[in-house]
């Protein structure tokens, strides 16, 4: 699946996401990001195992917190490096809108996977995606992206029987053209 850059999503929930560019660069290709959210939006505690993430604050006030750590907070103009295998969440923490911008390195599966997950969030009228969607995202794209905090049991189990279910049903002919996960 290929994507026109700009490329901007928006999960009815108060977050939207603008994949600007592509760099290029000697040691891997990044995207550069731009993201809004209102006050108390932001994804929950997830992780990329392959990619870098980092993030600076332009207006409003950011939370964000490591897994097992306290929260802390960025002033606009901060800047915040998540590596990858570094389990983190952001969420505005102000009264006003909050606008960052950053990148994530190396681009990877990231503007398939996140657009797929803004829509289905969206179309399930929940900040939930919607379940066969999810089971799929988290299925296929388990290499790349989780969510520690999901117990054991849904992601060992749920998951893949919600996923099977999901694949005996056709429901996934829509992803017919996700791009391969990064192993």
């Amino acid at each position: 699946m290929n994507f026109q850059l700009p490329h901007t999503i928006d999960n009815g929930h108060g977050e939207t996401l603008t994949f600007k560019q592509i760099v290029n660069e000697p040691d891997g290709d990044k995207i550069l990001v731009e993201g809004k959210c209102k006050p108390g939006a932001g994804p929950v505690m997830h992780v990329h195992y392959k990619q870098d993430e980092c993030l600076t604050l332009v207006s409003g006030k950011m939370g964000y917190q490591m897994r097992g750590e306290a929260p802390k907070y960025l002033k606009p103009g901060e800047t915040v490096l998540f590596k990858r295998n570094e389990a983190h969440r952001f969420w505005n923490a102000g009264d006003d809108d909050m606008i960052i911008e950053g990148w994530v390195k190396p681009v990877n599966t990231i503007v398939f996977y996140l657009s797929a997950l803004y829509a289905s969030q969206r179309n399930s009228k929940t900040p939930q995606p919607e379940m066969f969607d999810s089971a799929f995202l988290m299925q296929r794209y388990k290499s790349e992206y989780g969510l520690p905090e999901l117990p054991a049991f849904v992601r060992k189990v749920i998951i893949p029987i919600t996923y099977n279910i999901g694949n005996m049903q056709g429901k996934y002919k829509k992803f017919k053209d996700a791009p391969a996960p990064v192993r």
